[in-house]
């Protein structure tokens, strides 16, 4: 049976890390505040050491090992961010680190771990293939599987959060926890429930990667087959035994949100309040704004952005994806007869109407368009959702067949 993880636990892993870890920001957003109608605060935990909350969790359970387990290393697989948080505390505690990274993990991550001071493995598609051949490392080479999620002293690491938002925020109502494997919203529903007596616990998971809230309504562990999802931080098949055991007593509702609300929730954090979060951490926020759950005008909540490292590949194509969300990029493309004068006609429409133009991309050898005609594909910078319908109404007005690209 399964120790239920207890509120002296995230107290004493406390004492082992606060020495390491940032207490982080809390702030309120009055942007968010004023379009929810909630009093929203954030809480800032992409300001962390190594950019992720991890680093908790990780850093008590290294802290917790005898000396001979020291001497014989550690192991883990991870995404990114609990490599990085493993490679900081193993190094700062002379403690060697593997870390097993998936094939397809985010370079800056890779990168940032091995600079903490691990050494990286690359291995499989995704954190459940890296896990296994973590797993037979270990056992070969007598090492310590410091595990994500599935591990009470990183649960009680993680749960220091919830010690900070209940010290700077006590009038809570409720907290928003993104959900990957499960060990970050454990820890943190453990401190905030047994210290409030009225508090809800709210965990977030991408659509492409949920499987809490199934095994929630289902009483048992439920597995994904796959995962496809923004949010590479939180992208795990199953959540963990452990934490599993603490959701079904402390959490009271699991809500999902899409790629595209996360997409704006980011874009929304960088526009808004400068703070660069990445599609795991922007999740909680996203499920307010989108109003994946239900809450009243004037509740206190607090989203934890958990983490803020975001490969600037992808952050482009992310914030992109914003943009359109909130109707200030828009994609078209139409067909124009192929004589002079033709583009500029469209052009002058579309600068008329206040727009800018990014980008066209002009195909005369598209086989949608005839043999006199040409293919044109436009990027337009517009000011919002109703500046960019009015566009696109104004063109086809003008006798332009207009299609809107995702």
């Amino acid at each position: 049976m399964v120790r239920m993880l207890t509120l002296e636990d995230v107290l004493a892993a406390d004492d082992r890390i606060r020495d390491v870890v940032r207490w982080t920001p809390l702030e309120r957003s009055h942007s968010f505040s004023e379009e929810t109608g909630a009093d929203v605060a954030l809480k800032l935990e992409n300001f962390q050491r190594t950019g992720a909350f991890k680093i908790r969790g990780a850093l008590n359970r290294i802290e917790t090992l005898d000396d001979e387990r020291k001497r014989a290393g550690v192991i883990t697989a991870s995404a990114g961010n609990h490599a990085q948080g493993v490679a900081l505390a193993a190094t700062r505690a002379g403690v060697d680190s593997t870390i097993v990274m998936p094939e397809f993990a985010p370079i800056s991550k890779v990168k940032a771990t091995r600079r903490y001071g691990g050494t990286v493995i690359l291995h499989g598609e995704d954190y459940d293939a890296a896990q296994a051949h973590a797993r037979e490392l270990a056992k070969a080479e007598d090492r310590t599987y410091v595990h994500a999620f599935d591990d009470e002293e990183v649960m009680a690491g993680q749960g220091t959060i919830g010690l900070e938002i209940v010290e700077d925020c006590p009038e809570v109502d409720t907290v928003v926890v993104p959900i990957g494997g499960g060990g970050l919203i454990a820890g943190i529903a453990t401190a905030v429930t047994e210290q409030l007596e009225d508090v809800r616990v709210i965990g977030v998971q991408a659509e492409g990667a949920s499987s809490a809230r199934e095994s929630l309504e289902r009483g048992e562990i439920y597995e994904r087959d796959q995962v496809d999802t923004i949010a590479d931080g939180i992208a795990t098949r199953r959540i963990g035994d452990k934490p599993f055991a603490v959701m079904k007593e402390r959490v009271d509702e699991v809500a999902t949100v899409t790629d595209r609300e996360i997409a704006l929730a980011l874009t929304l954090l960088l526009e808004r309040t400068k703070a660069l979060v990445e599609g795991a951490g922007a999740v909680s926020l996203a499920a307010v704004l989108a109003e994946a759950f239900d809450y009243e005008d004037g509740e206190t909540i607090v989203p934890a952005l958990c983490g803020g490292n975001i490969n600037l590949n992808q952050l482009t194509t992310v914030v992109m994806r914003g943009l359109v969300q909130l109707g200030r990029y828009l994609k078209i493309r139409t067909v124009l007869k192929d004589r002079p004068g033709a583009l500029q006609s469209l052009v002058d429409v579309i600068a008329d109407s206040g727009a800018n133009i990014y980008a066209i991309h002009h195909d005369r050898t598209s086989r949608k368009a005839a043999v006199n005609a040409a293919e044109v594909e436009l990027e337009i910078e517009t000011h919002d959702t109703e500046h960019a319908e009015e566009l696109i109404a104004k063109l086809r007005g003008k006798g332009y067949a207009v299609d809107v690209l995702d």
